[in-house]
């Protein structure tokens, strides 16, 4: 107010100016209020369709997880809830994680039913890729549904199931988005060693208990190789000749092709002397490799595998195999036998509410890698068979085409991690896993290559034995430690193990030799 202004103009004038800011006031209101309606509109256009986060970002986040949407995508509402029906089941369930639509959609659950575990399954994609996490997953779930697990430690870092996990709020935050009620634990672990090289209970088996078919797969024979082998296993087995260990069948060998043996040797059709002598020759550089040790008594019961803890609760039976790292075959070839062994001692039990056992086969492109027919063959037939005793099969590898046709044919359920297509051979690799999966909203070829580590692209096998809809997946995380177990705690479950029994040789005359 100037000194020349009444106290009325004075009052007059504030008031003009409050009246103005006020205006201003309300103005800025209107903006806000038109700017949050424009934001609210564009908020319920994306709600439209389940599953998108109207601030969802660009960028890819810390977990390495895809920068957007897949392309077709989001799914509409209508596959949305076809997906939520299609994962919706009456009978005991396994938990795999939550639909992926942009961001999660917690309330849309993809699970596999319990019963379906024993109609075999793949886990497959690329190096780092998430697959040994989901293994881990399905592995605790099952132990805690009372089902026992077998499963190849390949690099240790299943071990970890022993213990409980370690919390982080970046674990917390991934969970909680995928609707997971996160909290550590444990499952009951047994540790096994193939051939005593590690710290595990040793698992060895006989020579005859092996059989020629995979002895043939492990020393790399050719078809003719193969059937000869056969005629000394048969032989050796007419004449009463125990087949222990690789000094044994060396001995016999050693005899059929001297000089006092050649007679023998004649008499049985269809081996000849220079066939004797390649056998011969390759069991010798295959024991100074240090297989010796591989075979021998005790031979392994494999019936071991099937025990369940006091409480209920499955035991999870861990194959250390680092020790055989350079032995790819054995390695593989020895999962064959084990699940074989399996084969052999169970009997018919039908459909069961849940597996007596779920074997799962790591690095499985080793098994079909160089395989002569009669042993792909064995496969398939034990693949086809076996789960009518109660045995669920999921081989673990990096792309479908790693698995033959009859048995891809087989595995009811896919989980299907991220591939990469960085050569020519990568790009038909991914075009051949695509025509794998039932038709879908997804544009696969592209998707496959999108997802996050720890996603994957799922079907499973209903309970009605159909493929469930195709589903970008944001797997559950395991309840126990991401990382090995501490060796000193796996020497003392060791030293602790009712299963650790005296070496001392025992008969074996009333196992039956695979031919």
């Amino acid at each position: 107010m100037t000194a020349s202004q009444s106290p009325d103009a004075a009052a007059a004038e504030l008031a003009r100016l409050q009246a103005e800011a006020e205006a201003a006031a309300a103005e800025l209101k209107l903006a806000q209020a038109k700017a949050a309606l424009a934001a609210a509109q564009a908020e319920a256009a994306k709600a439209a369709v389940p599953g998108v986060d109207a601030g969802a970002g660009g960028t890819a986040d810390a977990e390495g997880e895809p920068a957007t949407a897949a392309t077709g995508g989001p799914l509409g509402a209508d596959e949305v809830a076809a997906i939520v029906k299609g994962y919706t089941f009456e009978a005991e369930t396994l938990d795999l994680g939550a639909l992926v639509n942009g961001e999660p959609v917690a309330d849309a659950q993809v699970r596999i039913p319990l019963a379906m575990m024993n109609r075999h399954g793949l886990v497959a994609g690329a190096t780092g890729t998430g697959k040994t996490r989901t293994l881990q997953g399905l592995a605790e779930q099952l132990a805690a549904k009372g089902v026992p697990v077998f499963a190849a430690d390949i690099k240790g870092d299943l071990s970890g199931v022993a213990t409980p996990g370690e919390p982080s709020e970046k674990l917390l935050t991934r969970t909680a988005a995928i609707g997971q009620d996160w909290a550590p634990a444990a499952s009951v672990t047994e540790y096994f060693a193939l051939g005593g090289i590690g710290t595990g209970i040793p698992v060895r088996a006989t020579v005859s208990g092996f059989g020629p078919l995979l002895l043939s797969k492990v020393l790399g024979l050719n078809a003719t190789q193969e059937s000869s082998l056969g005629l000394v296993f048969h032989y050796a087995d007419a004449h009463g000749l125990a087949l222990v260990d690789l000094s044994d069948l060396r001995a016999v060998l050693s005899y059929l092709t001297s000089d006092e043996g050649k007679p023998e040797l004649k008499n049985l059709d269809g081996l000849s002397s220079a066939t004797a002598g390649v056998i011969l020759r390759e069991l010798i550089t295959f024991a100074d490799d240090g297989a010796d040790v591989f075979f021998g008594e005790p031979e392994f019961e494999v019936a071991d595998f099937l025990r369940t803890a006091a409480d209920g609760r499955g035991i999870i039976s861990l194959l250390e195999v680092p020790g055989v790292a350079d032995k790819p075959a054995l390695f593989s070839t020895f999962l064959m036998y084990l699940l074989a062994e399996l084969f052999e001692i169970l009997p018919e039990v039908g459909d069961l509410d849940k597996p007596k056992l779920v074997f799962f086969f790591d690095e499985a492109h080793l098994l079909f890698r160089d395989a002569s027919k009669d042993f792909l063959a064995s496969i398939v037939q034990t693949v086809r068979l076996i789960r009518s005793k109660g045995v669920g099969v999921f081989f673990v590898t990096q792309t479908p085409k790693d698995v033959p046709g009859d048995v891809l044919g087989q595995l009811g359920s896919r989980v299907q991690h991220a591939l990469r297509a960085f050569t020519p051979d990568d790009a038909k690799a991914l075009r051949a896993t695509v025509g794998t999966y039932p038709k879908s909203g997804y544009d696969l070829e592209r998707t496959l290559q999108e997802l996050g580590t720890g996603e994957a692209i799922v079907t499973v096998m209903s309970e009605k034995g159909a493929p469930t809809p195709v589903a970008w997946t944001r797997l559950r995380a395991p309840l126990g430690l991401m990382s090995p177990t501490p060796e000193p705690d796996i020497v003392r479950a060791v030293k602790a193990s009712p299963l650790l029994r005296s070496t001392a040789p025992r008969s074996t005359a009333s196992r039956r030799g695979r031919s």
